[in-house]
């Protein structure tokens, strides 16, 4: 626990001390809220959304349980 406190401790001092420092912290907020809220929203459905619970632990369990040619090596 010591490790992640003096690991953000350096981060944040060493912002602090930036001219640019305040500046980089919100562009990099920013980036990630992108990253991570618009483009999940838009671009990466559920490829199971409308499927009832059977429907998707079927899926799952084809899945999982396919022979997949392409991964085999075949000699």
């Amino acid at each position: 626990m010591d490790f992640f406190r003096r690991t953000w401790e350096l981060y944040r001092d060493g912002f602090r001390n930036m001219t640019w420092g305040r500046p980089l912290i919100w562009l990099i907020l920013l980036k990630l809220f992108i990253l991570f809220a618009i483009l999940r929203v838009f671009f990466f459905k559920p490829a199971m959304s409308g499927l009832t619970e059977e429907q998707k632990s079927e899926v799952v369990g084809e899945n999982l349980t396919k022979n997949n040619r392409t991964d085999t090596l075949n000699l």
